[in-house]
């Protein structure tokens, strides 16, 4: 998860620095909308659920839950989007991730299991 998470970040900075009428602008929005996606379906169907079990810690959940659907926004929106998801990602990996090592959730069987999903996901929704 933490790879795509500095993947997605990169890719935000990436189109922060384009110009404005760069026709590359399009389809690394694209690319970056596919990647979040995908990226929050495999976290509420795998992860999310087993972190929530292993943690209690609805309220984080929760929030996770509302920031990924401001995360569905596209290229008008992306500058804003690029922040949120930044906010996201440093709450899940300095507040949800540190709690699941003392609740001794399988983190290697989770990881198998969200890379085969976002496998699969990533096939779906090539267009």
């Amino acid at each position: 998860m933490e790879q795509d998470h500095r993947e997605v970040e990169e890719w935000f900075d990436e189109y922060n620095e384009l110009k404005e009428d760069d026709n590359r602008k399009g389809s690394l929005a694209e690319k970056i909308c596919l990647a979040l996606k995908v990226h929050a379906q495999i976290e509420e169907e795998i992860f999310y659920p087993q972190a929530r079990q292993a943690t209690k810690d609805n309220d984080l959940i929760d929030e996770a839950a509302v920031e990924h659907a401001t995360e569905k926004l596209y290229d008008a929106k992306i500058r804003f989007l690029g922040e949120m998801v930044k906010h996201h990602i440093k709450e899940e990996e300095e507040e949800l991730f540190p709690e699941l090592v003392p609740a001794k959730m399988d983190l290697d069987a989770v990881g198998k299991e969200l890379a085969k999903r976002k496998e699969e996901l990533m096939a779906e929704m090539q267009v």
